[in-house]
């Protein structure tokens, strides 16, 4: 298998989106492995404790920007996407701004790489929410960067891959990042004694997957990207998870740390905003990631759920 190698054996990795949950957990992932790396973000991100990375705060929407950030590398772990505020994900399918980022950034690493470093190999992180519900303005927009992604591979242009992501979550304590996704929502709620909101029954199923386990799969992408290249994998816990479970493990948690009753778990009404796949579970099958790779997920669900509302508990007592 052809995995990815710069001059003297030392391959030179780019992480596009660096700075979040995500993107710190890759870095450091790669740190681990010797790579020189080069770590974008919009805004400034440390690199991992004890490595040396080239750290750049960049806007890659500016004119020329990207060029630059993917010059002379190897390797193109994308992991940049578009949210609309602090508090939703959500987008609306004629925001010229998520289409800019989700779908034509992908467009212009395309034909940068095709003119500059054909052999590069690029890992794109999309998302496993692909439903036969109707997909929402994200998913469309991934499903499209796929496909361009995918082309370019095909006609020769790059060496592409698509690992698609489930529910990400997980902080550990002394981590200062801002994560919004859902496990870390409903536990700053539960830690301030507000009640969780259920949309529905919570039967809804999910699999959650803890972000230093992310880390370690697209590092194992690289390493084993001679067979990866040409495919979507998904990425998935051991097994999917109904929601009301996380909810109710997650207000048991956070009783532990303010010594009061459990916040309650109250089920509520989808939101005029919710859209079709909200409200459908997922099935997500990982094993051929698993079996090219060997990657497994190594974090509990419940232990991760510990760890996060640990960091967010602390986090919470120095402000």
């Amino acid at each position: 298998m052809r995995a990815v190698a710069g001059r003297g054996n030392r391959p030179r990795v780019v992480v596009l989106g660096a700075s979040g949950p995500v993107g710190s957990a890759v870095a450091g992932a790669l740190a681990s492995r010797g790579i020189a790396l080069r770590l974008v973000a919009r805004r400034p991100c440390p690199p991992p404790r004890g490595a040396a990375a080239d750290v750049r705060a960049v806007d890659l929407t500016a004119p020329g920007a990207l060029a630059g950030a993917v010059a002379d590398v190897d390797a193109v772990v994308h992991l940049v996407a578009y949210t609309t505020d602090a508090r939703s994900w959500r987008i609306a399918l004629d925001d010229p701004a998520g289409y800019r980022v989700n779908v034509e950034l992908v467009d212009e690493l395309v034909t940068v790489l095709g003119r500059t470093r054909p052999a590069a190999t690029v890992v794109l992180a999309s998302t496993t929410a692909h439903t036969d519900a109707p997909a929402s303005a994200y998913v469309q927009q991934k499903m499209h960067a796929e496909d361009l992604l995918m082309a370019a591979t095909r006609a020769g242009v790059l060496r592409g891959m698509v690992v698609r992501l489930p529910t990400i979550y997980g902080l550990c304590p002394g981590e200062r990042i801002r994560d919004r996704g859902v496990v870390a929502t409903v536990a700053r709620r539960a830690l301030a004694g507000a009640p969780i909101t259920m949309w529905t029954d919570g039967r809804v199923d999910r699999h959650f997957l803890h972000r230093r386990d992310v880390g370690a799969a697209f590092s194992a992408s690289l390493r084993h990207a001679g067979a990866l290249v040409g495919g979507c994998w998904s990425l998935g816990a051991d097994e999917s998870t109904p929601l009301a479970e996380v909810f109710y493990a997650i207000a048991d948690l956070a009783a532990t740390h303010t010594g009061k009753p459990p916040v309650p778990v109250i089920r509520v009404e989808p939101p005029t905003g919710a859209v079709a796949e909200d409200l459908v579970g997922v099935a997500v099958d990982s094993s051929a990631f698993r079996t090219v790779t060997g990657w497994s997920p190594q974090v509990p669900l419940r232990e991760g759920l510990r760890r996060t509302v640990a960091a967010l508990a602390a986090e919470m007592e120095e402000q």
